[in-house]
């Protein structure tokens, strides 16, 4: 979430003067994390790039994959001018590392990828020196431990015993650390276990100490056997993926309360639903899907790799009504756009290299859902809220299949198509038949599926929501299809100066209805929310709802109704107050399941804090470093809410970090814990 207008106490506007700052419409804020995080910089450190010369450099090495497809140069710039004033005009961004990478010399283009763990000693080692690779070039994975054998099994070879995934993660940990320690990035992992692995209990429990694998996101791939024992109240059998032997039975509610106990304290493990998945699995017949990527959205066969970019929905609304036309053609931009990463990327590993080129999978998202839905005067936390993203998803959904056709038609469909989904009569008209949000008809799906059947499909997945941090800062919009955590901020500046940082669609909205006040919006920064500040009027509370006004149940049905038409998963965090119960979070599970979610990530406001560590016992640093860095260590709450508000620092800018779209964000500078 970003706010563009910033007042101090006394009513004056704050202006930052930027050795980088151009023409483009970028917030002032904008500018900051560009000039931190993105622009080229000489040997000294100096900025030798404006924005305009990064968003050029941008669309410019991204439309040269069409060199590769036969197109003349002049073809070549004049997509790349249309790519630059989707991305200027903060229509359409991709994912960070494309912005901070394409056209120079590192050339890695993807954020995440997964990675396979083969269940002997070769293959795990083998792992982790890809892992190290890839971390070193700027991209975080993802991998399961389902394979290995359970922790006391025999080992032929040396007739000694296994000790189990759990203390293989920690290998991988203190790899992902040093190469953390040796390099400029944070590297993110996730690790995935299936419920019925033998070492399920241990895996469930291997970070409620929260000093150990801080490397990791852990989640537990949920079956629908597990969930069908837990509604029954029976137990449920553990496979040895040794030999696909029953190993035992555990008590699924007894598994169950231990994985909402852990959420319910600091969040870990999260959940997948790894029969979800794999239903939409576009090609079952190369390989099932077993992880995803850190941040949970992107369901990846081994040596898979994201290719993400996000459309900003606020920008896509004019005189208070959507523009279904720009919504259409900023949608064939971007899919093209991020077809082309794919031609012009340069992969860290030929394994990945080669996989990425036969499924092509991409992954179009959101941001500024929140935007839209003040712009239009709906509420989050309604009915009306959650038709409509199911029709702005649908409609997304279908364009980016339509351009993935014309693509085929030009490139040729994806490699693995044969034997994929799409290789099947009617597969779309068959999926969404009868589930039409009104933008869509079942005939349109069909005729699709004709389309397909006749020219192929150039990618085998399409759209994805994925948390969206960074770049929604650069584009001035609210996080992925987050609401808001707060219409109004305090801050404290360098020179002590207190300012006020006021949402620009509620201030516009409070001036136009005459409630706008400098002592109001001083109130309503105490806590962000207007819910119980009087003086407001009541239709704005209804339409003005942040992250903590959205009851779990809204937080649910607000991500299914997007999950329905997303090809991957939706990075989404559901908050709960401090007070919530382990029952509360209960509930929120079995509602996700019901509403075929593929994943569902909760966070208990205040279950975790990030406190300073005691540099005195680090390595010496100079003065000038202590003043630039803020090192943080996780620590788990205590076990019961205490009612005492504690606020999670950035370490980088020290502004308030909150859980959203999956991962720890900044709200002020796009510092995420997955990167």
């Amino acid at each position: 979430m970003l706010f563009e207008n910033f007042i101090n106490i006394k009513g004056e506007v704050n202006v930052t003067d930027s050795t980088c700052m151009d023409k483009l419409d970028l917030s002032e804020n904008a500018i900051k994390v560009l000039e931190k995080r993105y622009l080229k910089r000489d040997k000294e450190g100096k900025c030798v790039e404006t924005p305009a010369d990064m968003f050029r450099r941008v669309a410019n090495t991204i439309a040269s994959g069409d060199l590769k497809f036969g197109k003349t140069q002049a073809d070549v710039d004049k997509l790349a001018d249309r790519f630059y004033e989707a991305i200027t005009n903060r229509y359409f961004m991709p994912n960070s590392p494309t912005l901070m990478n394409a056209g120079r010399e590192l050339g890695q283009l993807a954020a995440c990828f997964v990675l396979p763990v083969e269940d002997s000693l070769e293959g795990i080692f083998e792992t982790v020196k890809n892992t190290a690779l890839i971390h070193k070039s700027g991209g975080g994975t993802g991998f399961s431990f389902s394979r290995l054998r359970p922790k006391n099994s025999v080992v032929k070879s040396t007739m000694g015993v296994s000790s189990g995934p759990v203390s293989f993660m920690e290998v991988f940990n203190a790899a992902t650390e040093a190469v953390k320690q040796g390099g400029t990035r944070r590297g993110a992992n996730m690790g995935i276990l299936r419920v019925d692995h033998p070492d399920i209990l241990d895996f469930i429990e291997c970070k409620s100490d929260n000093n150990k694998l801080n490397n990791f996101n852990i989640s537990v791939a949920i079956t629908d056997k597990f969930m069908e024992a837990l509604k029954n109240g029976t137990d449920y059998e553990l496979i040895n993926p040794q030999n696909n032997t029953v190993a035992g039975k555990l008590s699924a509610k007894k598994v169950f309360d231990m994985i909402v106990d852990g959420a319910w304290r600091n969040g870990e493990p999260g959940i997948i639903f790894i029969d979800k998945m794999n239903a939409d699995n576009p090609t079952p017949l190369v390989g099932p899907i077993e992880s995803t990527n850190p941040c949970g959205e992107v369901p990846l066969l081994a040596y898979e790799a994201c290719n993400l970019g996000s459309i900003n929905l606020g920008r896509m609304v004019e005189d208070g009504k959507i523009n279904w036309d720009l919504l259409a053609k900023t949608t064939r931009t971007a899919i093209r756009f991020l077809d082309n990463v794919i031609a012009v990327n340069n992969y860290p590993l030929p394994q990945i290299s080669e996989m990425v080129q036969n499924n092509r999978k991409i992954g179009l998202g959101v941001m500024g859902w929140a935007d839209m839905l003040m712009k239009l005067g709906i509420s989050y936390a309604s009915a009306e809220g959650t038709k409509l993203a199911g029709q702005v998803m649908e409609f997304i959904d279908y364009e980016s299949k339509c351009e993935s056709i014309e693509l085929s038609k030009e490139r040729g469909r994806f490699n693995n198509f044969k034997g994929s989904v799409y290789d099947s009569p009617n597969y779309l008209y068959n999926k969404y038949k009868g589930k039409s949000a009104g933008k869509i008809s079942d005939e349109q799906w069909k005729e699709l599926d004709e389309q397909i059947a006749k020219f192929g499909i150039r990618n085998a997945t399409t759209t994805c929501i994925a948390p969206t941090g960074t770049i929604s800062m650069i584009a001035s919009a609210s996080g992925g299809v987050e609401p808001l955590f707060g219409l109004v901020f305090s801050r404290l500046i360098m020179d002590g100066t207190e300012m006020l940082e006021v949402n620009p669609i509620f201030k516009d909205y409070a001036v136009e209805h005459g409630f706008y006040s400098e002592k109001l919006m001083k109130e309503i920064a105490k806590t962000g929310s207007v819910a119980h500040v009087d003086g407001v009027p009541e239709d704005a509370k209804r339409i003005f709802v942040t992250a903590h006004d959205v009851s779990p149940y809204w937080h649910v049905k607000m991500q299914a109704a997007f999950q329905l038409h997303t090809d991957n998963a939706v990075s989404k965090t559901v908050n709960f107050e401090e007070h919530a119960t382990r029952k509360d979070i209960e509930e929120a599970y079995i509602l996700a399941y019901e509403n075929n979610l593929k994943g569902i990530t909760v966070y208990r406001n205040n279950s975790r804090q990030f406190q300073p560590m005691n540099l005195d016992d680090k390595k010496k640093k100079t003065e000038e470093d202590k003043k630039e860095e803020t090192v943080v260590e996780e620590s788990v709450a205590s076990e019961e809410p205490t009612g005492e508000i504690k606020t999670v620092k950035c370490p980088e800018c020290g502004n308030e970090i909150k859980m959203a779209e999956g991962c720890f964000i900044c709200l002020k500078c796009g510092y995420s814990g997955c990167s």
